[in-house]
């Protein structure tokens, strides 16, 4: 499903070009789980936010479900994005002027949906997180598990392939990040792929595989 070869990624800090990552080959299948972690710095974000076209590349090539990445335009990168990813962050992103339902109802407003066909599967979406009793309370109404939990139905409203998530668990405790594995459990049982961002290697355990990143290149995968 995921295809990265010889991923170069830099940034500039004034004058200076910093690089990120250093020529990164990666191969994900569907339906596998992956826990990517590594040091401050590694890199691990940038790849997370390159498989995820929120960025792009300097050099290398990135196919995405036969989809080719690398070259695509910013309209053709947000088709790809509202097609097949959906994205889970560690501060949840959502809204605090609007309901958990209206969060949830966001990418679909993006694709032109229906409003009543938004409403309906926005509430199939909150339903599926165990969360729908609290579909009218406003984000600051609702403890850090039931915003993640809001989060996450957003993230799956449209049915994405992959589930991009960016340390899930780092705003909660450990009972409540827990919980939200068990979610990612069940996502991934039903045949979501998910790459997932952590620096707790309590929560990389509950990926079926650690890919873990040195100075911009993958030092060790226990899938390869």
């Amino acid at each position: 499903m995921i295809n990265l070869t010889g991923i170069h990624k830099s940034y500039s800090v004034g004058e200076v070009l910093l690089p990120v990552l250093r020529g990164v080959s990666l191969n994900v299948n569907a339906g596998e789980f992956v826990a990517i972690m590594g040091p401050s710095g590694s890199g691990k974000t940038t790849l997370l936010n390159v498989i995820g076209c929120l960025d792009d590349v300097d050099t290398g090539t990135y196919t995405l479900a036969g989809e080719t990445v690398d070259q695509a335009s910013d309209d053709d990168l947000a088709r790809i994005r509202n097609q097949h990813i959906g994205f889970v962050f560690q501060l949840f992103n959502l809204i605090p002027r609007i309901s958990a339902l209206r969060n949830v109802e966001l990418p679909m407003i993006y694709t032109g949906e229906h409003p009543a066909e938004r409403r309906k599967r926005a509430l199939q979406a909150l339903q599926r997180m165990n969360i729908a009793d609290r579909a009218d309370h406003a984000p600051s109404q609702l403890s850090g598990g039931q915003q993640q939990r809001v989060a996450i139905a957003r993230a799956l409203v449209n049915n994405p392939e992959l589930l991009v998530a960016d340390e899930p668990t780092g705003s909660l405790d450990s009972a409540t990040g827990h919980e939200i594995m068990m979610l990612f459990h069940e996502l991934n049982q039903a045949g979501t792929t998910i790459l997932m961002v952590t620096h707790e290697e309590e929560i990389a355990a509950h990926a079926g595989r650690i890919i873990r990143l040195k100075d911009g290149l993958i030092a060790n995968d226990d899938g390869a």
